[in-house]
């Protein structure tokens, strides 16, 4: 699943001759093209998707997304360790006896 996260931007420099931003999702921190929302400034939020900030965000309407984005458990599975999660899984998937025996 892809989501469009909010994230608060920490820093911006052109690149190259693109806007681009360093933004912390609640911890995680990722680059992000700004070419969609030219005049959003550091201290602000976004959603951000597939590495483009969309649409600015309140503060409030930020942080209560990341929280409920984390009571589900999404940012694990938008930004967790792809080598984790791929080992979790393997090991879910594992039958019982198999798993008993080790």
């Amino acid at each position: 699943m892809c989501l469009a996260v909010p994230g608060r931007v920490l820093d911006i420099e052109e690149r190259d001759g693109t806007r681009m931003a360093t933004v912390d999702f609640g911890g995680v921190v990722k680059e992000v093209c700004l070419e969609y929302l030219p005049d959003l400034q550091v201290g602000e939020y976004a959603i951000v998707h597939v590495g483009f900030a969309l649409q600015r965000l309140d503060e409030e309407s930020a942080r209560q997304t990341l929280e409920l984005f984390a009571e589900l458990g999404l940012l694990q599975e938008e930004f967790g360790d792809p080598w984790e999660t791929a080992a979790a899984e393997a090991a879910a998937s594992e039958p019982v006896e198999e798993v008993r025996n080790k």
